[in-house]
């Protein structure tokens, strides 16, 4: 603790002096012995997992004031660059109206407020404005506020919802009266935010949260006027490598309980009606079956990968009988092409599917006289391929509009009706830039392909400004996730105009672990098989430099979370790459993480990364995991961030990441922690406060281009 106090004092000397006068933060070690497997790894900084330890926080307060001094230098043009990223987004915004039961929903910005506003008008947007919640009013007193699962009972009159005040995803969940404005005493606490309503507008189901590990295991069902000591169990999970959850069929019939891993499915469901009988099942688990249902008519229609489907296919059963054996097809497998989500009316359905990494819309009749793909090239350009789009909010099955969303890396984002019947579009919203100064025409995209390792084709998403030239001296940010099969698309940002508008090439690394290219992208990139994930990012950062697009004095890496992963991983096997490194709340532990099941979010990533408890999974998670795999290198200029409440990664990863870099780096390079005190995964609640880590992160890559403004 004396030397701790003794670097916190000296940092604080230095402040403001020249950064070659000021020393990094130097974590003590405490040497700790982990074995497995006839295996034994030393982690000196095991100790900084201890989160009410008053060294722990000492040594992140010092990270944070070294990080300040550090980027001392830049704080006008973080204040610039927040200033000119907030000056972009509307201040007094609405969201698209969408219409359920009855009533017409609308979330509202004001200026000069962090939090939304939630109101409701009754049958027609001319009627008067009732406000359900005003989130800027409940937060006021508190440094986070998350309003989350905002749930309408039936009857219309009554609103549940959850609230997290320390980003831990931890939720309280609290029931207003619409009638009256008062708020019900009902209050049921440590669980997940989302209320399903049964059709008497009384009962209520909920997920309960295990209270260690924070995996959702359980189902409640509470009554109105109840205590949460009172409340029903009616549905465990006890796998521990499962997690469940509830929620209604859109058609608001069924009450629906799933169970999901990684790689298994598993529905039960309830007549609305009926809330306090029992729930019945679907199809039983089955290792790798994954299905998702929906409810039409007397049917279930499912996604699912049965009989080897690996990009889904679509089936229908019977609700009266539904499990596999009774699974009829509605659209058979296809190799090349991804069924990635669904929706249904009364006249159609509608398909998303991804082809070469490009979503298109399919539009299917239930008489089967119409079957096509969305064409909106008149407005949108669907011909470009760096461009996302995707089913929007659609609740209503009696509706001819199909709601869905497109921008580009070039197109603001936009919010279209299409009319199944007349063919007519309506471009419901389309994001407004303020300031005057964009114009599509301003900015170019194109989409290259980078040969891999083993001879994949790893696509490429490239935006600039056009007067930005391509060349050995261009500053490229690299963008990379590849995990659980998220697919990052190329769509748009007005934050990044600030990169974009000061030289900087934005480039997504499609890379295997993401289903950019369909579910084998995915399965090449996890388990046994992760290593493609990093070594694909290398291989496009290798195109980059060897076509003259930029150089490695001026590229640049960035991601977050399982894409943090993916930054610590590049820099111990590429680190001359890069001239910097990004990595935001980064997963850089991974064995001594999925080893230990005591925290949130490890016995159900089995499925993911492998269970080290496994040789030959504990084998290759060591070969690549970073914290595991530090050497005696000048590592690239690199800032990490984090949350000190986190509950996906927890902070203690970065911060024995960089405490051990430090032991190890080479050179002048710097290596800079960030630590939020008062948040977790996702940051800070409020709409602009987000900015400013933002804007940190840009200025730290400003700084290393000598770009001062």
């Amino acid at each position: 603790m004396k030397k701790l106090l003794i670097l916190y004092l000296s940092i604080n000397i230095f402040y403001g002096c020249s950064n070659m006068n000021i020393s990094p933060p130097i974590a003590l070690k405490k040497e700790k012995k982990l074995t497995i497997h006839d295996d034994t790894r030393i982690d000196n900084y095991y100790w900084l997992n201890e989160r009410e330890n008053p060294e722990v926080i000492a040594y992140l307060d010092q990270e944070n004031k070294y990080k300040e001094a550090l980027l001392k230098s830049t704080k006008k043009l973080q204040n610039n660059l927040f200033n000119e990223m907030k000056s972009r987004i509307k201040k007094d915004d609405n969201s698209v109206p969408y219409f359920l039961n009855d009533y017409w929903y609308i979330t509202k910005y004001k200026k000069g407020k962090e939090y939304p506003i939630y109101t409701r008008k009754y049958l027609t947007l001319e009627s008067k404005e009732e406000i359900l919640l005003d989130v800027n009013e409940l937060a006021k007193n508190y440094e986070y506020y998350q309003v989350s699962g905002l749930s309408i009972s039936p009857d219309n009159n009554k609103l549940a919802y959850g609230v997290d005040t320390l980003s831990r995803r931890i939720y309280t969940i609290k029931v207003k009266n619409l009638e009256s404005g008062e708020m019900y005493s009902d209050q049921i606490d440590g669980v997940n935010s989302y209320t399903t309503w049964a059709a008497d507008s009384q009962t209520m189901f909920y997920t309960g949260k295990d209270k260690q590990t924070l995996r959702s295991n359980k189902i409640f069902r509470h009554q109105l006027g109840q205590s949460q000591g009172e409340d029903k169990l009616v549905y465990e999970e006890v796998d521990e490598t499962f997690s469940t959850f509830v929620y209604p069929s859109k058609s608001r019939d069924y009450i629906m309980i799933g169970s999901s891993s990684t790689m298994s499915n598993e529905y039960r469901f309830l007549s609305s009606k009926t809330p306090f009988k029992s729930f019945s099942l679907i199809q039983e688990r089955e290792r790798g079956l994954e299905y998702s249902p929906s409810h039409v008519g007397d049917m279930f229609y499912i996604s699912t990968n049965v009989d080897q489907s690996t990009n889904f296919k679509l089936v229908k059963a019977p609700i009266s009988s539904p499990n596999k054996a009774n699974w009829k097809d509605v659209i058979s497998h296809r190799k090349n092409v991804l069924i990635e989500d669904v929706d249904f009316f009364n006249d159609f359905m509608v398909i998303a599917e991804r082809s070469n990494g490009l979503m298109k819309l399919r539009i299917k009749t239930w008489d089967g006289s119409e079957d096509y793909y969305l064409d909106l090239s008149s407005q949108f350009d669907f011909e470009n391929e760096t461009y996302s789009t995707s089913l929007g909010y659609n609740p209503s099955f009696n509706t001819s509009l199909l709601r869905y969303n497109y921008s580009s890396l070039i197109t603001p984002s936009s919010v279209i009706d299409f009319n199944v019947v007349t063919k007519e579009e309506n471009i419901k919203k389309q994001q407004e830039i303020l300031g005057g100064l964009f114009n599509s025409k301003n900015y170019t995209s194109d989409r290259y392909f980078a040969t891999a390792h083993d001879g994949a084709q790893i696509p490429i998403s490239l935006v600039r400004h056009v007067d930005t030239k391509l060349s050995q001296d261009t500053p490229i940010l690299q963008y990379g996730y590849g995990s659980y099969g998220y697919t990052r698309d190329a769509s748009f940002s007005s934050i990044r105009l600030s990169l974009l508008d000061r030289g900087f090439v934005f480039a997504i690394a499609h890379v295997r672990g993401g289903e950019y290219l369909g579910r084998q992208w995915y399965e090449n990139g996890r388990m046994l098989s992760k290593k493609n994930t990093f070594k694909d990012f290398i291989s496009c950062s290798k195109f980059l430099v060897e076509n003259n697009y930029t150089s490695s004095k001026h590229l640049y890496a960035e991601g977050g979370s399982a894409g943090g992963l993916l930054m610590g991983a590049i820099m111990n096997m590429a680190p001359e790459l890069y001239n910097g490194v990004i990595a935001a709340v980064p997963f850089v532990d991974v064995v001594t993480t999925m080893l230990d099941d005591t925290i949130p979010l490890t016995s159900g990533e089995w499925d993911e990364w492998g269970n080290p408890n496994d040789k030959e999974y504990y084998e290759y998670m060591k070969s690549y995991s970073p914290y595991d795999n530090l050497k005696n290198v000048e590592y690239p200029n690199t800032l990490v961030t984090t949350g000190l409440h986190d509950s996906q990664v927890q902070y203690w990863e970065p911060a024995k990441w960089v405490a051990k870099l430090r032991q190890y780096h080479k050179g002048e390079n710097l290596i800079l922690l960030h630590t939020n005190m008062d948040t977790g995964h996702s940051g800070s609640s409020g709409r602009f406060e987000a900015l400013k880590e933002v804007a940190m992160e840009y200025a730290f890559l400003f700084m290393l281009e000598n770009i001062d403004d």
